[in-house]
């Protein structure tokens, strides 16, 4: 071959010579850029397109290296990017194998737990109607942290100090690290079924953001959230605030604040019970003392100190309404015969016997077959010979037989 003529290369070893050059200058690469294209497919892996205002770089994140992030992936993020870049030969095309992500101006654990926020908020797992009161007098505490930490020993050390009249039980889970929060998820359900158990702590001491991450993840949040035993939470320290903070149904600054909300302080009880024992023996008092002065008023009304003059009062009325009666009495009873004296004279005056004794006198005529009947005798039409009369005077009668009877012209 002549040294003018050019080498001739198949499509295959120019993309493997491409390919050679490129993943040997590039085994490791640091882009930043706006995330497009994002698409997350059914294995896991998750597509998409780096850019800025002149160029796009096409770009890979594997199941693996996906499952790990903290944050979601969005559309409109910029990002630095580092992995390898690597040259699919089949296609001709090169991507950039994510291996590390990086939100820009802002860290990849605090938006992924702005992000948390935001997406548990709009489903109303910190809303306030959401949370459950926590005992006055708790009768068993379950305490889910890890059970060799500080934190446990100063919720003990609390505890029995205010209020001994409480069971504790520890349910022992890692507070930080690799499944972690799969642990503190499994345990608040765990403690959830115990007898007995009407409050749960959940927590841990102060640390990095990256060593309180297990309490960010989303199933410890869930597990609280559906935990039907009300929860405190106590994680970090003042300053610290994590997403079981906001779930949960109180908020601890710290564990030792955990143990103090969950138990009161003997002392203050008995301060308490003493107070209203003061306070219901001097109303007792008030009350016995009031009674006794309306008892003193009742014994002090003359009913019950001369109980005879009331009988004496109702015998003079008894007595009285008797005159009356008897008053009365006479005065109708003069009334009425005067009346009858007045009517008699009346009756007397028209009575058909007050005529007969001044000469005059009254004839009847018997009637019927039997002569039972009689009727006055007012013509001499209603007389007829043989007929017997009744004359009616006023000291007797007189029976006479009519022989005769004559009209007078």
């Amino acid at each position: 071959m002549s040294l003018l003529e050019p080498e001739i290369l198949s499509v295959t070893e120019t993309t493997r010579q491409i390919k050679n050059l490129v993943e040997a200058n590039f085994t490791y690469a640091w882009v930043v850029g706006e995330i497009s294209n994002c698409t997350m497919a059914s294995s896991g892996h998750v597509y998409l397109t780096l850019k800025d205002d002149a160029a796009q770089l096409r770009a890979v994140i594997w199941k693996r290296t996906a499952s790990q992030l903290k944050f979601q992936i969005e559309d409109g993020m910029e990002v630095v990017a580092a992995g390898p870049v690597e040259v699919y030969q089949a296609r001709g095309t090169y991507q950039l194998n994510i291996e590390q992500l990086l939100p820009q101006g802002v860290g990849a654990l605090e938006l992924a737990f702005r992000q948390m926020q935001e997406k548990l908020a709009a489903e109303g797992l910190f809303n306030p109607e959401q949370k459950q009161p926590i005992p006055q007098f708790p009768r068993k505490i379950a305490l889910v942290t890890s059970p060799t930490s500080a934190a446990v020993r100063d919720m003990l050390q609390v505890i029995t100090r205010r209020w001994k009249a409480v069971d504790l039980v520890i349910v022992p889970v890692a507070v930080q690290g690799e499944g972690a929060a799969e642990q503190i998820a499994a345990g608040i359900e765990i403690a959830a079924r115990i007898p007995g158990v009407d409050t749960i702590i959940t927590g841990r001491g102060g640390g990095s953001l990256e060593d309180l991450w297990a309490f960010n993840e989303e199933v410890v949040a869930r597990a609280i959230f559906d935990c039907p035993i009300p929860i405190i939470s106590a994680v970090g320290h003042e300053i610290d605030i994590s997403i079981a903070d906001l779930v949960a149904d109180r908020r601890a600054l710290t564990p030792s604040e955990a143990a103090e909300l969950a138990v009161p302080l003997q002392s203050d009880v008995l301060s308490t019970l003493r107070h209203w024992k003061g306070q219901l023996v001097n109303n007792l008092k008030q009350r016995a003392r009031q009674v006794r002065l309306q008892l003193d008023a009742l014994a002090a009304r003359p009913a019950l100190t001369r109980p005879l003059d009331l009988i004496h009062n109702r015998a003079a009325q008894l007595d009285e309404l008797d005159r009356r009666l008897k008053r009365s009495t006479r005065e109708l009873l003069s009334r009425y015969q005067s009346e009858t004296k007045h009517l008699s004279s009346a009756l007397d005056a028209l009575s058909p016997l007050k005529v007969l004794s001044r000469g005059y006198s009254i004839t009847r005529v018997e009637t019927g077959k039997q002569n039972t009947e009689t009727e006055i005798v007012k013509s001499i039409k209603q007389i007829t010979p043989g007929d017997f009369l009744l004359t009616h005077v006023s000291d007797g009668t007189i029976t006479s037989h009519v022989q005769n009877v004559s009209q007078e012209p």
